[in-house]
C-alpha cells in the first residue's frame, strides 16, 4: 500500500524529473521510488564497508555461530 508524502525540490530538479519521466513514458512517483530504491543499495554498501572497518579497528567483534547457537540453546 502506497502512502503519499510531501518533499520540497529545488525547480531545476523537478523540471529534469519531468524531462526524464517524458522521455522514458513514466511518471514522477516511479522514477522517484526507483531513485531511492536504488540509494538504498548504495546506503547498504556503505553501512557494510562502515562495519568492516568498525571490525578491522577493534571497534565491534564478530561473535562466533556456535556461541550464538549454545545461547540459545540450540543443539547443532
Amino acid at each position: 500500500m502506497k502512502q503519499a508524502i510531501n518533499i520540497r525540490l529545488e525547480k531545476d530538479m523537478i523540471l529534469t524529473l519531468d524531462e526524464y519521466a517524458q522521455e522514458l513514458d513514466k511518471t514522477r512517483t516511479s522514477l522517484i521510488e526507483k531513485a531511492i530504491e536504488l540509494y538504498f543499495d548504495k546506503l547498504d554498501e556503505m553501512i557494510a564497508d562502515k562495519r568492516i572497518d568498525n571490525l578491522k579497528s577493534g571497534k565491534s567483534t564478530v561473535v562466533p555461530l556456535e556461541e550464538v547457537f549454545k545461547k540459545a540453546g540450540i543443539n547443532v
